[in-house]
């Protein structure tokens, strides 16, 4: 992208900003494209969140989706695809590289970063919205990180978050891009508080005018939403805690033949996936426990440019947006013919190209 495309109008309409009361307010406002993220977004938002975090009259910051279908339904991989088919993979490089800094500065926000999610929540949407410190889920919330379905790799910091999850459930999520909603997301620890979507406006204006945050978020709290993954958290340690795809596969299938659905439809849905970009999800799953964020970011980085000189990504675009015949031919086609060598080669060094942050903000 070039100077005149990053300071185009309609780039910039893209996301918009205001201060209001107390609060900075982000609206990501690309509804027709369920506000899927792009470079020209990440780059206003980068400069604006550092300006607020030195800015004394913005206590906190707002992020919501326009259009009430989605919060922010993840990149926009079908320019990222293009990008890399016409042999300018290095320029979506430079996306990722902006859009993990970006996940790194709201990690690290010195101030308290409310992401208002009501409607589908995915993949880059994730990354605005999983590292800050409030997480309130409308009754339209919907997550996922879906990315093993298109020869991709769970991003956008789910290194660090997904293994973080209790009993595993990150490493299912992980492995199977299974969709879940707001139940779930609280159970889980996804989502920190449920608010019906019909009081995101009344809430939203109360933050603004500087009401405690925690105080406010109570008195708006929804009912208990039904989480169908509490009666199936047994299964999901039993299975997810197993050490290769293998064996995890080999425990759903026992699950099967012993009369679960639940687990019937997981061992379908992970067997439909690339085998690679699970395997690749599995290993970073295993490592994410042990790494900070930075690490886990740094990882990904890495994880991210091995995928670009790959087969898997392509095909998969290919097959889910691109063509939409739903028959991706993986490369690898078989779990068992994915070797341990070659996985680990997404995650070594590269010394040309490492993934840096600068100090905190």
């Amino acid at each position: 992208m070039d100077a005149a495309q990053q300071h185009d109008p309609a780039v910039e309409a893209e996301v918009t900003f205001e201060v209001r009361g107390e609060a900075g307010l982000i609206t990501l406002n690309r509804p027709k494209a369920l506000n899927a993220l792009t470079i020209g977004m990440v780059r206003a938002l980068m400069p604006k969140l550092v300006e607020w975090a030195a800015d004394p009259a913005v206590t906190r910051v707002i992020v919501t989706g326009a259009g009430g279908k989605a919060f922010c339904a993840g990149g926009d991989i079908r320019v990222l695809y293009d990008m890399g088919k016409a042999g300018r993979f290095e320029e979506a490089m430079v996306f990722w590289r902006e859009e993990y800094q970006l996940n790194r500065l709201i990690k690290r926000y010195p101030k308290p970063y409310i992401s208002m999610i009501d409607g589908i929540v995915m993949g880059g949407g994730v990354g605005l919205s999983a590292h800050g410190a409030y997480r309130v889920a409308g009754d339209r919330y919907l997550f996922a990180m879906p990315e093993v379905g298109i020869g991709f790799f769970p991003d956008v910091g789910a290194t660090y978050f997904l293994p973080r999850l209790p009993g595993f459930a990150g490493d299912y999520l992980a492995l199977t891009g299974a969709r879940i909603k707001a139940g779930d997301a609280l159970l889980l620890g996804l989502a920190t508080q449920a608010v019906p979507s019909e009081r995101f406006d009344e809430v939203i204006e109360k933050l603004c005018a500087g009401e405690d945050i925690d105080r406010t978020l109570r008195k708006y709290m929804a009912p208990a939403a039904e989480a169908p993954l509490d009666h199936e958290r047994a299964l999901i340690h039993a299975a997810f805690s197993e050490p290769s795809l293998a064996l995890i596969l080999a425990k759903l299938d026992a699950f099967t033949a012993a009369g679960s659905r639940f687990a019937a439809e997981t061992a379908a849905a992970m067997r439909s996936k690339s085998p690679t970009s699970m395997a690749i999800a599995l290993e970073q799953m295993k490592r994410g426990r042990s790494l900070s964020f930075e690490e886990a970011m740094a990882l990904e980085y890495r994880i991210v440019a091995r995928i670009g000189a790959g087969h898997d990504f392509y095909e998969g675009v290919r097959a889910v947006i691109v063509d939409k015949d739903q028959k991706p031919l993986w490369q690898p086609a078989a779990i068992d013919d994915v070797r341990d060598e070659d996985i680990a080669l997404y995650f070594a060094p590269r010394p040309e190209d490492e993934l840096t942050f600068a100090e905190r903000v």
